[in-house]
């Protein structure tokens, strides 16, 4: 940008401190949305919302009445748990690592392979997957029938209709789409706070958006671009390339995570094998570590023990320092 002689004194140094680094680090591309998106035929409604939460809660929605959604999804640990395979209700461990729902109602395709696009389909798979709820919509309808509560509750919010699967998911697909990230000191930096993060952490937004590349997928902000990609795990999972009909361009592909809470959802990656976000970095500097025949969509790239750190301090600013989320009372039968 050219400025008359007359003000070049001025006027460039107050540009610098109005706008700090909004636009030479294209920071405003990482604004925090004003609402949330809710579908025409689902639009939000706070009782159902609470109802939603409440089944979130509730292990009457698996088969032996011992897990919930919320043990896969806990909100202490950026809605995820912090093992790599959580344990599903037969006590033996997931397929995966339990991935987060923490702005879901952005979120699209979901499950780290991509094979559904609605938060309501998404709701019913793992209530009724084998290995994790394993549940029928026919024994939770009689089930949740049963409470007085409940009953009272499906009848007035859903009149026509009252207790049955797609009500079920309704109101846990309205849920979901409240679980929104709180403000972070990010955001705050954006906003235009400069004592908001450290020189640590801009440095390292500088390395993220730079030399290292995580814009490539992580952008926007959540910090995804909501597409599958291989990132070159060492792993006989197919990912995106293992659904029917099987699609071999698709293979060891997965689902880029959002990082909002990043360092809350220890460990990483969707079978949870890399347990540190030094880890996580040290994976994608490498270029991956799949076999020869693969061909990771990441590129390896040089960073020092100090970049390592001022990218995981930049990272840490992303955490949400501001939302509680309150375990609900759940109906007694």
């Amino acid at each position: 940008m050219r400025w008359k002689a007359a003000a070049a004194a001025v006027v460039p140094l107050l540009f610098w401190t109005v706008q700090s680094l909004a636009e030479t680090a294209g920071l405003d591309a990482f604004r925090r949305p004003a609402t949330v998106p809710f579908p025409a035929e689902a639009p939000y409604n706070r009782e159902i919302a609470t109802l939603g939460k409440m089944l979130f809660f509730d292990p009457r929605l698996s088969g032996g009445q011992n897990i919930s959604c919320s043990s896969c999804h806990n909100p202490s640990f950026g809605w995820e748990v912090p093992v790599s395979k959580a344990m599903g209700a037969a006590g033996t461990p997931i397929r995966r690592h339990a991935p987060t729902i923490l702005n879901a109602a952005w979120i699209t395709p979901l499950f780290w392979d991509g094979r559904v696009t609605s938060l309501e389909e998404q709701a019913a798979g793992p209530i009724t997957a084998p290995d994790e709820m394993n549940a029928t919509f026919e024994e939770i309808t009689k089930r949740l029938s049963a409470v007085d509560d409940y009953r009272i509750w499906f009848g007035r919010l859903f009149p026509s209709r009252g207790i049955r699967k797609d009500t079920v998911l309704t109101a846990l697909a309205t849920y979901q789409r409240t679980i929104v990230s709180g403000v972070a000191d990010f955001d705050r930096w954006v906003e235009g706070d400069e004592t908001a993060v450290s020189d640590a952490a801009k440095r390292g937004f500088a390395l993220f958006t730079g030399k290292a590349n995580c814009i490539s997928c992580h952008t926007g902000w959540m910090f995804t671009d909501n597409q599958l990609h291989d990132v070159g795990l060492q792993s006989g999972d197919l990912g995106g390339g293992g659904l029917v009909p099987p699609n071999p361009d698709q293979n060891f592909r997965f689902k880029t995570p959002g990082l909002r809470n990043i360092v809350l959802r220890a460990p990483y990656m969707h079978d949870g094998s890399l347990a540190s976000l030094e880890e996580v970095i040290r994976h994608y500097a490498a270029g991956g570590a799949a076999a020869a025949d693969r061909s990771p969509d990441i590129d390896s790239f040089t960073l020092s023990a100090d970049d390592t750190a001022d990218l995981i301090a930049f990272l840490e600013t992303l955490t949400d320092t501001e939302t509680d989320v309150p375990t609900p009372i759940l109906p007694a039968n």
